[in-house]
């Protein structure tokens, strides 16, 4: 399998790059997050998935180690396949993605192409519990001001006998509905109501 291919982008597209390694040019699909990251380089590294088909042998490449993890796990599932994946990764960013499974929200997962209820179901079914295992707790793109209160908010509903999990998921809808929330009391009582 190939790991990985170092060299000169040659060309790119937000859909694939065509990267020179060794006198050689590898047409590699991306998703826009991997573009984002790469948009802007001349010399790149990017981690690769080769995909085998019997029409066609596919390279696909990732910025980073999560994102090609993702991209393996999601392909894994029965009616996600490689390009619906990179439309996943196109739509969401990793972090956006796992929260999404793991918090169990169908309605973000619906709003990629090609992701109808079944399928998005299906998802967070194989899903949920391998990716909670891989990387704990939920991924949340917050200020650190929101971070520490976050944080302050889960320590007191766990003080309160409210089990983890459920208390994450209830403090992400909290803080993605109401982005400049103020205070810890305010965070609790609202994810308590979620709760209930």
């Amino acid at each position: 399998m190939i790991t990985y291919i170092k060299g000169t982008i040659a060309f790119k597209t937000p859909a694939y790059v065509i990267i020179e390694a060794g006198g050689i040019g590898y047409h590699i699909n991306i998703s826009l997050n991997t573009y984002a990251k790469v948009e802007k380089l001349e010399h790149v590294k990017l981690l690769t998935y080769y995909h085998v088909k019997e029409d066609a042998h596919t390279l696909y490449g990732f910025a980073e180690d999560e994102e090609r993890n993702l991209f393996a796990h999601l392909i894994s599932v029965s009616g996600v396949g490689p390009s619906t994946a990179q439309v996943m990764l196109s739509t969401m960013t990793p972090d956006e993605l796992r929260a999404a499974i793991i918090g169990e929200n169908e309605v973000s997962l619906r709003k990629v192409k090609g992701i109808g209820a079944k399928t998005a179901k299906q998802i967070i079914l194989d899903l949920k519990s391998r990716l909670m295992k891989a990387g704990g707790e939920f991924p949340l793109s917050l200020t650190p001001a929101n971070n520490t209160m976050r944080q302050e908010a889960l320590s007191a509903l766990l003080s309160l006998q409210v089990n983890k999990i459920q208390a994450q998921k209830a403090l992400n809808k909290v803080l993605q509905e109401q982005p400049d929330i103020q205070n810890v009391e305010d965070l609790v009582r609202l994810a308590l109501k979620q709760l209930s």
